[in-house]
């Protein structure tokens, strides 16, 4: 048996995770074979050009992988996974797979996530080293099945009567199959046509037993519309009520299908997320063209949307030409549902268009580790990288799946553009930038764009803006504590802001007295408004006024120094830097092994402590 990314009870793309450079030649002979797979390395041991990405801390990173619901290959010691994961332990339904690999493959041993593919993926993984995984479930064993992990298209009503099946089953007990399922009749299992134990595969709303597994395919796709911010519990009654009318089980439901125009409907999403399904949206040309299954078609509907049915046309879309109506168009106030049957189970999730989603996503001055974990969570999501190439650079390696769409310096208006037209064609896209995106970087842009351009579609999207740590935080954190009070952002660059209301704000800055971050401080051919800057703050502060300037920061070129005011100056900056101006109050404290603490105080040290308070009150007699 070969690995393979498609195989459908294997949920997500595992990552190998390496702490020694021992596990790479396994790691990338299995990677080769399983797609989508990443390799990620702990920095400083295994190096960069050997892994997809690294990471510098392991707990946290496995405990990042394991609650984004990631498969995890551990090639190390089984007990650093469990050290690692054991405290976010708890409910065994929802765990992905956590494996624990030697480093020469010799080894193989699913240690969580049975429910969710661990012993398919240990088989998988062992055939293609030819070693036997150590895979202890008596069931699996003996029966080359697990009765409550059903592969995708398929799943079990009642999982708590799972264990006494199987234990009766490994008692002897003989068991008959009612209704097709290959995956079961091709299992080792004792079937007689009269036995007490029964498998049912249905879409019926059957309730199981000790005796009986029921398990429910994935054939059902569920067609709605609903009115503009309609209530997500009305839609959610009216389904419940119309699969219960027909007898039909909620878990034999595929996915929530509707028009792209409601792809943005909370009542929509909420009705997806209700059922534990995917919601997908159609286009109105790929609804029209179901017309003629159409059981109730409307010119009205025509009228406003451009196709004749769109729960019907949702539903009957959804499953295919192969498939059939089997509850028409119902209603209630502010919505409708209908119900389509497919001849076999499929994957909601390959199915129409899902409501696109771009993030906004500040990378932080450099590497991985000043990178949120909102920000690496987000990369974990995209199809596709958006940005500047230095900034795509920065967000390190990509998985195979991901398409990459560099940008020159200058090119903001186009990328963004981009993004929003890759998210809005149901991809989810990172658009990234260093520092924070809403610090003189992108976000604006994007919003901007959305209010300026007429495309319905991208007020569709889930946008979401991931903040970072921008240049001025990063700076003042390396030297100590110069924003520490009152403080305020300029940027000097003169592209898109005219250089007398800079001036106007520098002014008003300086008389101020607050620390100011200067961004863009100086560029190749904008060297004078520095020295403009400079001669402001010098009518307001005096000369030896400590002034940090910032290069590379949190990367490997990163430097940070402390000058006096009055000797910054252009030839001291480049293009990669920023510059903290302190306001009259900030000091300079000499490290002891060479260098400064710069620091802006904010009067603690004058106010009595709630300590001395409180002494103070207990030493005053009545």
């Amino acid at each position: 048996m070969a690995l393979t990314a498609s195989d459908p009870s294997i949920h997500g793309a595992p990552v190998f995770v390496l702490l020694s450079p021992g596990g790479v030649p396994v790691a990338r002979r299995l990677k080769l074979q399983l797609a989508g797979a990443e390799i990620h390395g702990l920095q400083g041991r295994v190096s960069a050009d050997d892994v997809d990405r690294s990471f510098v801390n392991t707990g946290d990173h496995l405990r990042s992988l394991f609650q984004s619901g990631r498969p995890i290959i551990g090639l190390c010691a089984a007990a650093v996974l469990i050290r690692s994961l054991g405290h976010l332990l708890g409910d065994k339904w929802t765990e992905p797979p956590v494996l624990a690999l030697a480093e020469d493959g010799s080894v193989i041993v699913p240690l969580l996530g049975g429910h969710h593919g661990a012993h398919t993926l240990a088989r998988l993984i062992g055939e293609a080293l030819q070693v036997a995984p150590a895979i202890t479930t008596a069931g699996d064993v003996r029966f080359g099945v697990a009765f409550d992990d059903p592969p995708d298209g398929w799943r079990l009503a009642n999982p708590e009567d799972a264990k006494s099946f199987a234990g009766a089953l490994l008692a002897h007990a003989p068991v008959r199959l009612e209704g097709l399922a290959p995956w079961l009749a091709s299992a080792r299992l004792p079937f007689a046509p009269n036995a007490e134990l029964v498998l049912r595969v249905t879409e019926r709303d059957v309730t199981g037993s000790p005796e009986m597994l029921v398990y429910h395919p994935t054939t059902l796709a569920l067609g709605v519309g609903v009115e503009r911010d309609g209530d997500p519990e009305e839609l959610i009654a009216l389904i419940r009520d119309t699969l219960a009318s027909r007898g039909l089980s909620p878990l034999a439901v595929a996915g929530v299908f509707s028009i792209d125009v409601k792809a943005d409907e909370p009542a929509v999403h909420a009705a997806a997320a209700a059922l534990g399904v995917p919601a997908r949206f159609f286009d109105a040309a790929t609804l029209e063209a179901e017309t003629p299954r159409l059981a109730n078609p409307s010119d009205l509907v025509f009228e406003h949307v451009g196709c004749h049915g769109v729960s019907e046309g949702a539903a009957l879309a959804a499953v295919g030409s192969g498939g059939l109506l089997v509850v028409p168009k119902t209603k209630s106030r502010g919505a409708t549902c209908a119900v389509a049957r497919a001849p076999e189970p499929i994957d909601g999730r390959s199915i129409g268009r899902p409501r696109g989603r771009l993030f906004v996503v500040g990378l932080g001055p450099g590497g991985a580790e000043w990178r949120t974990t909102t920000a690496a969570a987000a990369l974990e999501q995209m199809d596709d990288l958006v940005g500047y190439k230095l900034y795509n650079d920065l967000a390190g390696p990509l998985p195979p799946h991901v398409v990459r769409h560099d940008f020159g310096m200058g090119d903001e208006e186009i990328r963004a553009r981009k993004a929003l037209e890759l998210a809005a064609s149901g991809r989810t896209v990172c658009l990234v930038t260093s520092g924070d995106p809403g610090i003189y970087a992108m976000a604006t842009l994007v919003f901007e764009l959305i209010d300026r351009t007429p495309q319905p579609e991208w007020l569709r999207l889930d946008i979401q803006v991931i903040p970072g740590i921008s240049a001025f935080q990063a700076a003042a954190a390396l030297i100590g504590a110069p924003l520490a009070h009152d403080f305020c952002l300029i940027s000097l660059s003169d592209l898109l802001t005219p250089w007398p209301l800079i001036v106007r704000r520098l002014e008003a800055a300086a008389s101020a007295d607050m620390a100011v971050a200067l961004y863009n401080p100086v560029s190749r051919g904008r060297r004078q408004q520095l020295v403009e800057a400079v001669d402001i703050f010098l009518r307001h502060r005096s000369p030896d006024t400590p002034a940090v300037i910032g290069r590379q920061l949190g990367r490997p070129e990163q430097t940070v120094k402390v000058v006096a005011l009055s000797e910054l100056t252009p030839d001291l900056l480049d293009m990669l830097c920023i510059v903290v101006v302190g306001s009259s109050d900030t000091r300079v404290v000499a490290r002891p092994r060479g260098g400064h603490w710069v620091y802006t105080p904010r009067g603690f040290s004058g106010k009595p402590s709630s300590g001395m308070r409180a002494a103070v009150a207990v030493e005053t007699p009545p």
